[in-house]
């Protein structure tokens, strides 16, 4: 499959695509959990950047040198990430740590980051601040960790010119089967994505071309996808911090409401997440029939919700045709395939057994949504195991092949060998077959669940759960494991009971669906207390890391901190800055 031929470029670098985002009246809107807003111009944002960037110098990062932001969706994070790209440095965005639970799992986790990296210097706020100093002590970053407010101080001006070939983004991988890798992106690559992107996503003709995001800036949908691509338009983005919208999912439909957004993303479970929890009430006066762009991607789509989506928020305006399911990856700069716009969601009806034991596509009961056709300058090739092409209706591995592929994960060259072939194909790891022009994904191939001799998908199984009651939505992994004793791979599915529904009777509701949904029994199911399941800095369920934690014996519910237990958190960590020497 090959995509239209990319347009051509408007920029040649993102600092470039800032200075005239600049000359426009238009800019990012910060919306608070009481729905205050706060605008911040281009012009300012790029203002701001080059007195950040000046700060940076001052502060001895020179160009080439990575940066590290761990700070949440504010104009601060704006601050350090286009004011690192203006010093000619290099931004790594990383998540703060928000699961207080897991502190521990978090600090390994972000010292490696910082690591593997080569952060020259860490930058947050100073609320976030209060609790990294393990992380930044493990690191020992050349340049310690200062906060936004620090490096901005005194006034100042730079913009340093850099080059297509520039590498202007550390972003790190999902991790949802392995250790986060870092995929460095270059200038030229990011600029041909976000070309991609308004081909895909014109800009509506009576308007403004306004987006809503409330997905974290760390990850490459809500950074390149969202945040980036106003640059490039230029365009307005409406921003929303993530713990906002999981507190008050409503927000975000009036978000769009109010500034007639015409394109927001979302993983499947956010719009899952909105039949449960929005109210009638709380759309009063709302108006959604200006967004025309719904995408849904970053995990597994849902047909069934996408379906009870449209049809409970048609009464305000929403369009069944606006749901874009698509499909991309960090080491692709974002985007593969896109479904033409306009036409809503199209799913086949495939044959379960077949499909798992044959690898080939029948009619049969269970659905698999298309996330479209490759995006311009793209390529997409379905192969088998030798490495040849597959024909339609075959399942195999997804390559992928275009001008914004990385360049490779950064300083692992054995772990770029294995994923970048000679001729520039990325192995996604992903699995899926090619049926009339487009691709349907049906699963990652480290994730498979092999039952005598059949290859299933996890979402086989997860898809049973979702209507099962007492269950935490999206909150459930299936797994392929070996039962002591026995030589034979069976089924383990994990799932969190939802908070306050406690575990009585679940177990057995999950056999139940499991059976009726696919006709394997499940040989072990563990109810778990809510927080448990690993999880990526996107949100993704980590399967193999449950399996090995469960395996392990080490799969617990996270601890519960309170008030004296976050003083404590604080303190341990300013020892720690302390012990370290960096405490700037």
């Amino acid at each position: 499959m090959k995509g239209p031929a990319l347009p051509a470029l408007k920029h040649a670098t993102l600092n470039e695509a800032l200075a005239a985002a600049a000359r426009t009246p238009l800019g990012l809107v910060f919306v608070d959990a009481g729905e205050r807003e706060t605008l911040l111009t281009w012009a300012q944002v790029y203002g701001r950047a080059r007195r950040f960037a000046a700060g940076l110098r001052r502060l001895g990062v020179a160009p080439g040198e990575r940066v590290a932001l761990l700070l949440p969706t504010s104009p601060g994070f704006m601050d350090a990430f286009f004011g690192a790209l203006l010093a000619g440095a290099v931004p790594v965005p990383l998540y703060p740590p928000v699961r207080l639970g897991r502190l521990e799992e978090y600090h390994r986790s972000t010292a490696r980051m910082l690591e593997v990296s080569a952060a020259a210097v860490v930058l947050t706020d100073a609320k976030v601040r209060l609790l990294l100093g393990a992380s930044v002590a493990a690191a020992r970053p050349r340049l310690g960790c200062h906060t936004v407010e620090e490096v901005s101080r005194e006034d100042g001006d730079l913009a340093e010119r850099v080059s297509p070939e520039s590498l202007a983004l550390i972003q790190f991988s999902s991790g949802s089967t392995v250790d986060p890798k870092p995929v460095g992106l270059r200038q030229g690559h990011l600029m041909a994505q976000l070309a991609a992107l308004e081909a895909e996503l014109p800009p509506p003709v009576d308007r403004a071309p306004v987006g809503v995001c409330w997905l974290p800036l760390y990850h490459d949908m809500g950074l390149i996808g969202c945040l980036l691509s106003a640059v490039y338009y230029p365009g307005g983005m409406v921003l929303i911090p993530p713990e906002v919208f999981l507190a008050r999912p409503a927000l975000w439909l009036r978000a769009l409401s109010r500034h007639r957004g015409f394109v927001s993303p979302a993983p499947n479970f956010a719009y899952g997440l909105c039949l449960k929890r929005v109210k009638d009430a709380d759309l009063e006066g709302v108006d959604l029939s200006g967004w025309t762009h719904a995408l849904n991607g970053a995990e597994p789509v849902s047909v069934e919700t996408l379906r009870l989506f449209s049809e409970r928020f048609s009464r305000w305006g929403f369009q069944a045709g606006s749901l874009r399911p698509v499909y991309g990856l960090s080491e692709a700069s974002l985007a593969v395939t896109f479904p033409p716009a306009g036409r809503g969601p199209r799913a086949l009806g495939v044959d379960a057994r077949v499909l798992a034991t044959e690898r080939r596509v029948v009619e049969g009961a269970r659905e698999v949504v298309s996330v479209g056709r490759p995006v311009p300058g793209f390529e997409v090739q379905v192969r088998d195991e030798l490495g040849h092409v597959l024909e339609e209706r075959r399942v195999g591995r997804v390559f992928a092949r275009g001008p914004s592929v990385m360049a490779g994960y950064v300083g692992h060259p054995e772990a770029t060998a294995r994923a970048l072939d000679a001729e520039g194909w990325l192995d996604t790891g992903d699995l899926g077959f090619e049926a009339d022009g487009e691709l349907f994904l049906t699963g990652r191939a480290k994730d498979l669940v092999i039952i005598r001799g059949a290859n299933h998908a996890p979402q086989e199984f997860e898809e049973c759960l979702e209507a099962v009651e007492g269950l935490r939505t999206g909150c459930a992994v299936a797994l392929g494991f070996t039962p002591e004793g026995e030589n034979d791979e069976a089924l383990l599915v994990l799932a969190e009971h939802a908070p306050g529904a406690g575990a009585a009777g679940l177990e057995e509701r999950i056999r139940e669906a499991v059976l009726a949904g696919t006709g394997v029994k499940a040989h072990t199911v563990r109810v778990l207390e809510p927080g448990t399941l690993p999880r990526t800095s996107s949100g993704k369920l980590r399967r193999s890391e449950a399996l090995r934690r469960y395996l392990a014996g080490e799969l617990t519910a996270p601890r519960k901190v309170g008030t004296v237990g976050l003083v404590v958190e604080m303190a341990k960590s300013a020892l720690a800055f302390a012990r370290s020497g960096r405490d700037e």
